[in-house]
């Protein structure tokens, strides 16, 4: 008698259809159709590429409905890229939102300067970079939290505290590098808060984190009121930084006065943005930080001490957050105001899930949002026919956009946000 084995099953492969970038995309090039519809683009389109002081450039007249209507028949096109790679089981190469977002841009910029409207291409760079600062520390801050399996929702508390602590000390000493340690500290302190009771005693991660932000806008707003408008010479008057600029890089045309004539501030992010990313994938700290994101068990075994490691990378996170903050009264203006933050630290959690927890992909997310911040202001200038409601609403409305376009294709750290008890 004669017996047969059964050959091992083979494991099929399960392959996922993503549909949720395609959709939004989709949303968004209907959206932008129908406006180009209800108010015929006419007229010229002017993109001023100098700004009549450092670079003499000239400007660039576009015919506003041609380019408009090419513009928009492209991003259709990519929308409908993006429909055939989610039917095939493709995954949509990053550069394709990215060029999207371009030109899509691109487009409603020139709908926005028909009729002879001016767009400053410097100029608005400019206002986009400085208002994404404080969101690319926070996205940072927020990374380093959640890789680490910590939720930082009170980045906002930190950026807050930051710069409280920024115009105080640079108030009194005269020096803004000594408020721009003050923010660290600040920063730290709502940190250290928010890690004792999440970690140590295990306190649920995004209830301490919105206590947190309105313990701090709360203790913030008091002191305001009960030192610093009182005593506004000499508590509320920060020595702000000045803006230096880098030889030879610097007088590059429009990329030159836009990244290469910034204060110490936006330098130092730069430097920040490129350590952490690199520290993150490529040194002893990364990878640790890392495992007890994604399986502190495993982490446990080896030796790593998870809540320790936690506990010092919160602290991390606070003192770069606090940073973010320091750029408001050290950079942006010279005086603290109450909540001058303005739910910034929320929308840099947005980016942090945004850039699918990568500090480049974080701070390019970030980057986004403070354009789409600028953009607003840019939109009241030009008398676009949008009415001003709309446009106030246009940060949080391309964030929302952002991460519901985004959030079902990327994967958070698995322990983000559970607390380890050890056994």
């Amino acid at each position: 008698m004669t017996t047969t084995t059964a050959a091992p099953a083979t494991p099929e492969l399960v392959r996922t259809r993503h549909y949720k970038l395609p959709i939004t995309l989709t949303i968004v090039t209907v959206i932008l159709g129908v406006l180009f519809l209800a108010s015929p683009a006419g007229g010229e389109s002017i993109f001023r590429i100098g700004d009549g002081i450092s670079i003499s450039i000239g400007d660039i007249h576009l015919p506003a409905a041609p380019t408009v209507w090419t513009l928009w028949v492209i991003v259709a096109l990519l929308t409908v890229w993006t429909w055939l790679d989610a039917v095939a089981y493709r995954r949509t190469t990053l550069w394709l939102p990215i060029g999207y977002a371009v030109l899509g841009i691109f487009a409603f910029l020139a709908w926005a300067a028909q009729g002879g409207g001016v767009v400053p291409v410097a100029g608005t760079l400019a206002g986009a970079l400085s208002l994404s600062v404080p969101l690319v520390y926070g996205a940072l801050a927020g990374v380093i939290g959640e890789r680490g399996g910590v939720v930082n929702i009170a980045i906002e508390g930190q950026l807050l505290l930051g710069a409280f602590a920024a115009v105080v000390l640079s108030s009194i000493t005269h020096s803004p590098f000594v408020g721009l340690v003050g923010a660290m500290v600040g920063g730290m302190l709502v940190a250290f808060v928010l890690a004792a009771f999440a970690i140590r005693y295990l306190v649920d991660q995004i209830i301490v984190g919105v206590v947190l932000n309105v313990l701090v806008s709360g203790l913030t707003g008091f002191l305001y009121g009960a030192l610093l408008a009182p005593n506004g010479a000499q508590l509320n008057s920060a020595v702000t930084f000045p803006k230096w600029k880098i030889p030879l890089v610097g007088d590059i045309p429009v990329i030159g006065p836009v990244f290469f004539h910034q204060t110490f501030i936006v330098y130092l992010m730069y430097v920040v943005v490129a350590v952490v990313a690199w520290g993150l994938y490529r040194t002893r700290w990364g990878l640790r930080l890392r495992a007890v994101g994604e399986h502190p068990q495993a982490a446990d075994t080896v030796g790593i001490k998870v809540n320790p490691t936690r506990f010092w990378n919160v602290l991390l996170a606070g003192a770069i957050a606090g940073i973010g903050g320091a750029y408001f009264t050290l950079v942006s203006v010279p005086q603290f105001t109450k909540d001058m933050t303005a739910g910034l630290g929320f929308i840099a959690l947005a980016a942090v899930i945004f850039g699918g927890w990568d500090p480049i992909k974080a701070t390019l997310a970030a980057l986004l949002f403070g354009f789409a911040t600028n953009l607003q202001n840019l939109l009241t200038v030009l008398k676009t026919p949008i009415p001003s409601e709309f446009m106030l609403m246009l940060p949080y409305v391309v964030t929302i956009l952002a991460v519901a376009g985004f959030a079902g294709q990327i994967r958070a750290p698995a322990a983000d946000g559970k607390p380890y008890i050890k056994g």
